[in-house]
């Protein structure tokens, strides 16, 4: 598994969102984007992370920053989980894990003492030229976008 670093060229790629949509990461060049990689949609860490970034879309709208939630689930999932917890990010499905291997955040984790195979919880922020301007593996579900939001100044 390749890790992202900051500098590199974040790997492009087109998923489908929660409402049968495709979302591509090229079309948002010239904005900056938190990509965000979770395990899974309605679990009790996702949805803090989710709810976290949705309660601060306006300041991070108001930035310039676009955010893209990305996890193995349907589409069919990922909209249950918006309706049940009134979302207001972008949620995008990578059922095949391709994405979430691309970019490092699928692979070998800790989970209860045990190695396993997963998505592990990562977030990047991407500039508006393309470019990892940041990159966080195994982040907290808790207080981690406050962080983020901190860090960026925001």
């Amino acid at each position: 598994m390749t890790k992202l670093s900051p500098g590199d060229t974040a790997p492009d790629f087109t998923l489908t969102n929660d409402d049968g949509a495709d979302v591509t990461l090229s079309d948002l060049k010239g904005q900056k984007v938190i990509v965000y990689f979770y395990p899974a949609a309605m679990t009790p860490g996702c949805t803090t992370q989710a709810c976290d970034f949705s309660d601060s879309i306006d300041a991070l709208h108001t930035s310039g920053i676009e955010v893209l939630g990305i996890s193995p689930d349907s589409p069919e999932k990922l909209k249950k989980f918006r309706e049940n917890d009134h979302l207001t990010i972008t949620l995008l499905s990578d059922p095949d894990k391709k994405v979430l291997g691309e970019w490092g955040a699928f692979g070998e984790k800790k989970l209860y003492g045990k190695t396993v195979q997963g998505v592990i919880r990562s977030t990047f922020v991407v500039d508006a030229q393309g470019k990892v301007a940041d990159a966080r593996y195994n982040v907290k579900a808790t207080g981690h976008v406050a962080k983020l939001r901190k860090d960026l100044g925001l």
